[in-house]
């Protein structure tokens, strides 16, 4: 269900261009972008993963244009996409303009690769005629040579200075429909280089962390550096460079911009605690197991497992519905309030069934909806498991006993009295 973003730092105000029907900066919302791991001549391979990219999130895909049988690919790719395609290029720049022969809606040059002038000059020109914009992809581990002697290596100013001089030959042609990334498999390097870049340029960014490895290690660097900079206003569009089925990044992005608010809830987001002495139920289990069913329904709803129903219904209240465990009961709620009590075995498909009630009906009509007598019966266990167990789960009440007899056994044993020198 959808809800009010909070707002972090205010975005940092970039040009707009298109990504085909996708708008990029000046406020636009942040995509998601992924790139194939097929042979792009596989027409129907590569469309499939396409598809299946899009429904976990991605808004834009990449393909590599690597030889002429890509470029074919694209030619029939491209119509077929639900998403707008765009090709990346590296070494040869033919590959470049037959990409946009195959009706691609976007290009990305890396400028450590792609370094003769009039060939670069000749891609941006042809670009500027067909309305295609072109991400200037600077890479740490790929910078012109003179770059890493001028600047004594990968710096951000190197990789500042990759893009500002791929942006000059472009505005020999009159071409400024650009994005640009500044990437690095450093996250601190990469952190400083979009700091920096967005001092210097007005163009959108294009976040991400290259090479970041299979998860889990992969997903922490990437979502290091890029929620960083997402928190500070920086970036209009983002990867995650995992060495993974690549459905796994356009979920992660996807799922990184809604935790961020920059996102309207798409799919589930699933919050438990992370169990305790208290809890009734193994968390765990019941947790994943709620996580997968609900995944299957693709519910856009934060759903919230909680192990006890002393705190679970009031620390979760902002969830649009959860369950909590006690008695051997499960404890259902919606928005803090409880609006049925079932037994504990049935507590993973009665949350499934009042999910997607919730979501077909609204949370108001399944509040009404709430079992009459299921506030009672939830506060009855409530209180019998607080008299079970009490509230002082930290033992305050005999810690403070034990100070106070070993204060009152120090001072029988005779400590400093008046006018000794205790210092």
């Amino acid at each position: 269900m959808s809800r009010p973003a909070v707002s972090m730092a205010e975005r940092r105000p970039t040009r707009r261009i298109h990504i085909g029907s996708v708008p990029i900066g000046a406020g636009a919302p942040v995509s998601v972008q992924s790139m194939t791991t097929t042979k792009t001549a596989d027409v129907e391979g590569t469309l499939a993963q396409i598809y299946a990219l899009a429904a976990a999130g991605a808004d834009i895909v990449r393909c590599t244009c690597n030889e002429e049988e890509a470029a074919e690919g694209l030619a029939h790719i491209v119509p077929r996409s639900p998403v707008p395609i765009v090709a990346d290029i590296h070494f040869h720049h033919e590959m470049a303009l037959a990409a946009l022969e195959a009706g691609v809606q976007g290009l990305r040059l890396n400028p450590g690769n792609l370094r003769k002038e009039a060939e670069i000059k000749q891609v941006a020109a042809e670009a500027r005629d067909r309305g295609v914009p072109i991400r200037i992809g600077v890479n740490a581990g790929s910078l012109h040579p003179e770059l890493y002697k001028r600047f004594g290596g990968a710096t951000p100013e190197a990789l500042v200075e990759s893009a500002r001089m791929e942006l000059a030959l472009f505005a020999d042609v009159g071409f400024e429909d650009v994005k640009i990334s500044v990437k690095a498999s450093s996250v601190p390097l990469m952190i400083a280089a979009y700091r920096l870049a967005s001092e210097t340029f007005d163009h959108p960014l294009h976040l991400g962390v290259t090479e970041a490895g299979p998860p889990p290690a992969g997903l922490i660097k990437a979502t290091a550096g890029i929620a960083t900079l997402l928190a500070e206003g920086i970036g209009d569009t983002l990867r995650y460079s995992l060495t993974a089925d690549p459905v796994e990044e356009a979920r992660a992005g996807r799922q990184l911009l809604e935790a961020l608010g920059l996102r309207e809830r798409k799919g589930l987001d699933l919050i438990a605690c992370p169990s305790c002495g208290r809890a009734e139920i193994d968390v765990i289990g019941v947790a994943a197991a709620a996580q997968r069913a609900l995944e299957e329904r693709n519910l856009p709803l934060q759903v919230a497992v909680m192990g006890c129903v002393v705190n679970g219904p009031g620390e979760a209240r902002e969830a649009d519905i959860g369950i909590a465990a006690g008695r051997h009961k499960g404890h259902l709620f919606i928005k803090g309030k409880i609006v049925r009590v079932v037994q504990e075995q049935d507590m993973v498909s009665a949350l499934v069934d009042e999910a997607e009630k919730l979501v077909a009906e609204g949370i108001e009509a399944r509040l009404a909806a709430a079992d009459v007598g299921a506030e009672a019966a939830a506060e009855a266990d409530r209180r019998a498991l607080l008299e079970r167990k009490g509230t002082d789960v930290n033992h305050t009440g005999e810690r403070i006993d034990h100070i106070r007899r070993a204060v009152a056994s120090g001072q029988r044993a005779g400590g400093p009295g008046e006018g000794d020198d205790a210092r």
